[in-house]
């Protein structure tokens, strides 16, 4: 079982190495906005649960598990990003705080669920138009500080 914070670097790994073809720690660092001692003490984490490999002062590469697991990360983060769009969140900003928020908290089944959602919506557009229109006469209110 890995932690929200291991999750986070898996998904960053995984995208970055389909991105560049590869993830250096200071790559990693950039891409999450954290100290490059933060993420060497994670990569060791990372390659003693046998989710990647590396290499001091060479490169790190996903194992096959952590191949699978990356890609799962990424594909829940694109799937509920696709559902807050579906039901009204029209600020990017927003919508990847609210994934970053929320995200590590869906199973496999819950996810399922919600691609199954956003399919039904985008194969019944008139569905989404009633929905859109709805909301639109029924304003979130914003919290209040």
């Amino acid at each position: 079982m890995s932690t929200p914070s291991q999750e986070d670097y898996l998904e960053a790994i995984w995208q970055l190495i389909q991105q560049k073809g590869y993830a250096r720690a200071a790559d990693i660092a950039d891409y999450l906005g954290i100290s490059r001692a933060s993420v060497s003490r994670m990569i060791r984490k990372l390659h003693e649960n046998g989710q990647l490999t590396y290499e001091r002062y060479r490169g790190l590469n996903l194992t096959e598990a952590g191949r699978y697991r990356g890609q799962r990360l990424f594909e829940r983060h694109q799937a509920l990003s696709r559902f807050l769009e579906v039901i009204g969140f029209d600020d990017r900003v927003q919508v990847l705080k609210t994934v970053e928020g929320i995200e590590h908290f869906f199973g496999p089944e819950e996810l399922q669920r919600i691609e199954r959602f956003v399919q039904f919506m985008r194969e019944h557009p008139e569905v989404q138009l009633t929905w859109q229109s709805w909301q639109r006469g029924h304003p979130v209110e914003k919290a209040r500080g």
